[in-house]
């Protein structure tokens, strides 16, 4: 274990962390908005997905990095958008609904890629752009610091951004108020006017963006092309941590920092010779145990109120 003990000390573990978590937050930020609005979406998966797909495409074809992250963002606004009418208008339940999105952007995206690129598995034949990294001044040139934290993509420095984002809407805007006020009393809301299905409309839309930049990083910022399935869960994980932080902003973020401290480890290990089924299943078995805790927890607050 001195090998692995050795990289956790190391500035670049602690990089590492950041990068991984980038995506998780992006999606648990998403989350959190829903979930506080009382419509939880767990379509993240798929708006990553398809929001991954379509900025790698875009930018392969047009040669510009601002159609594809247009691209991107708008398929996942679209995406959420298809969400809040099956929801919202047909009055459909939510996470069947999302669930079938979920599926509908898997199978969507490889019959484009083969389409596009004339492979099922990556997009590795296109030539696509990925956003540029950051060196940021003085910060850079502190020793063990400047290691961590200067130098990233630059959506990990949006994510990092938009959890103040969060913190505003949330408790410094009228929606972030109503939001709330829907989320925990949809009829005393209604009954002063609040438009309750436009508000979770508005939270929906919301998450979309949110998880379309984790999509974003993932296929133009994390590697450079677009794979099938390359979300890998994170939507879910971002599920995960948006509970564990209780849907607050700073909750949020400290989950994600673990979740991306557990799936950096995970990475790790794959240099210890650890059999790789292991290594996969750490991320999805510790979101296993952190929900488990959360309801525990849970549990035990409602029983004592």
């Amino acid at each position: 274990m001195n090998p692995l003990l050795k990289s956790i000390l190391s500035p670049s573990f602690g990089f590492a962390i950041l990068r991984v978590m980038t995506p998780i937050l992006f999606a648990s930020i998403g989350v959190a908005i829903t979930t506080l609005s009382g419509a939880v979406n767990i379509s993240l998966e798929g708006t990553m997905l398809i929001s991954a797909f379509f900025g790698v495409i875009v930018s392969a074809f047009t040669k510009s990095l601002i159609l594809g992250f247009l691209a991107g963002i708008l398929a996942g606004v679209a995406l959420s958008s298809i969400l809040s009418y099956f929801h919202l208008k047909l009055k459909a339940d939510i996470i069947l609904a999302a669930i079938a999105l979920n599926l509908f952007a898997s199978g969507l995206t490889v019959f484009l890629l083969y389409i596009f690129a004339k492979d099922k598995g990556t997009s590795s034949s296109l030539r696509s752009l990925v956003f540029p990294s950051i060196d940021i001044p003085i910060l850079k040139d502190i020793p063990i610091v400047g290691e961590i934290f200067s130098g990233h993509n630059i959506l990990t420095y949006v994510a990092l951004l938009s959890v103040l984002i969060f913190y505003i809407l949330i408790f410094k805007t009228p929606l972030g108020l109503r939001i709330r006020a829907v989320g925990q009393n949809p009829d005393a809301a209604s009954s002063v006017g609040i438009n309750v299905n436009k508000i979770k409309f508005y939270a929906l839309i919301l998450s979309g963006f949110f998880g379309a930049l984790g999509g974003l990083y993932l296929s133009m910022g994390y590697v450079s092309w677009f794979a099938r399935d390359m979300t890998a869960g994170r939507g879910f994980i971002a599920i995960a941590a948006s509970n564990l932080g209780a849907n607050l902003p700073l909750g949020v973020f400290l989950a994600s920092i673990l979740f991306g401290i557990l799936n950096t480890i995970a990475i790790y290990l794959a240099s210890l010779q650890v059999p790789s089924e292991f290594i996969q299943m750490i991320p999805y078995i510790a979101t296993i145990i952190t929900l488990a805790i959360y309801s525990i927890q849970a549990s035990r607050r409602k029983r004592k109120s």
